[in-house]
């Protein structure tokens, strides 16, 4: 007997998306081992995958799990590759339901987004408020253990006013439970956690725009600022946000402050004021740190020039959005790599 199901699912499970989402996992890492292994029977392999899904009958496979401690410590749990196709295919087809809902200034795992931008956001926010207020003041805020945290009731009460097919659904909760997690908690190195972490948080950002009246606002997922005329409205701000986020199951980061904007905003890797924009401190520090290492390592030849490149690459990618000359002048001035012996 034929097993149907609703359009969305079958888009999900059609096979063309199968193939597209195998294609977006496999970008830029195509010569990793798990990636090799399964490209030599792709087509048996993706139909295998396929039938899982129409059957009902596929499981998450065992995650690779370690420690990341930049820019802080983080578990983090790698589904096997085969699975993380599964997550593209599901989230190429829900994602632009959830899309159309999300405030413009949400800036985290979205296309056209990205960290920089939600710099620049928050600058042009500082410029008017220095315009129009006297003496503004900012909310910095995030969330506390934030993916590790978030209960899966409340997780999909909120994807459910949204997706309604029992079968998307149903997938989507066998992939949240099925890393280690029961009924608190994401994988971090899961696709389907960025949607699903996105979606929990645009109910704070709908009751902080749209509720509490809070114009300046602007958030990097858990992490997010609130500029204010003054510090009572700060404070009346703050107390809005920490109630919505208590009524999500979750609570503020004890660091969370208030402070005058002109002291200016750390904020997604730089210092922002309304005037300029400077790289974080520490973030300087440990690039220089970093290059010395390099400098040994290079020069014992543990390390090849390519690789001294795209560090040099990357880290003047962060620095030239900001304004940070004599730093980079003087870490690169520093960090002369010499072939040793």
């Amino acid at each position: 007997m034929p097993i149907t199901h609703s359009d969305l699912f079958a888009r999900i499970i059609d096979f063309d998306n199968l193939w597209s989402a195998y294609l977006a996992t496999r970008k830029g890492k195509r010569y990793r081992r798990e990636v090799a292994e399964f490209s030599v029977n792709l087509e048996e392999n993706l139909i295998n995958i396929h039938n899982h899904l129409v059957w009902g009958s596929w499981e998450p496979g065992r995650p690779r799990s370690f420690t990341v401690f930049e820019p802080k410590r983080r578990d983090i749990q790698a589904p096997p590759f085969a699975d993380r196709i599964v997550h593209h295919a599901l989230v190429r087809v829900v994602e632009p339901l959830f899309e159309r809902r999300f405030i413009y200034h949400s800036y985290a795992c979205r296309t056209g987004k990205g960290a920089q931008r939600a710099v620049w956001a928050l600058q042009r926010m500082l410029r008017t408020a220095h315009r129009n207020w006297q003496t503004p003041y900012v909310v910095k805020a995030d969330i506390k253990s934030y993916f590790a945290s978030i209960r899966h009731d409340v997780l999909f009460t909120a994807i459910e006013r949204v997706v309604s097919c029992k079968d998307t659904l149903d997938l989507w909760k066998r992939i949240t439970a099925g890393y280690g997690h029961d009924g608190v908690g994401l994988p971090v190195g899961a696709l389907t956690s960025q949607l699903a972490a996105n979606v929990m948080l645009d109910q704070l950002d709908h009751a902080m725009t749209d509720g509490a009246g809070v114009g300046r606002y602007v958030r990097y997922m858990d992490d997010f600022i609130i500029v204010a005329p003054d510090k009572a409205a700060a404070w009346r701000a703050l107390n809005a946000a920490a109630d919505t986020v208590a009524g999500l199951g979750l609570a503020l980061n004890p660091k969370t402050k208030i402070i005058p904007a002109k002291c200016g905003v750390d904020f997604c890797g730089y210092r922002t004021w309304a005037t300029h924009i400077l790289p974080r401190k520490r973030n300087m520090r440990k690039a220089r740190r970093m290059f010395r290492r390099m400098v040994r390592q290079y020069a014992a030849g543990q390390i090849p020039l390519q690789y001294v490149q795209q560090r040099v690459a990357s880290f003047l990618a962060y620095t030239k959005h900001c304004s940070a000359d004599r730093s980079v002048r003087s870490i690169l001035g520093d960090a002369v790599f010499i072939k040793g012996e």
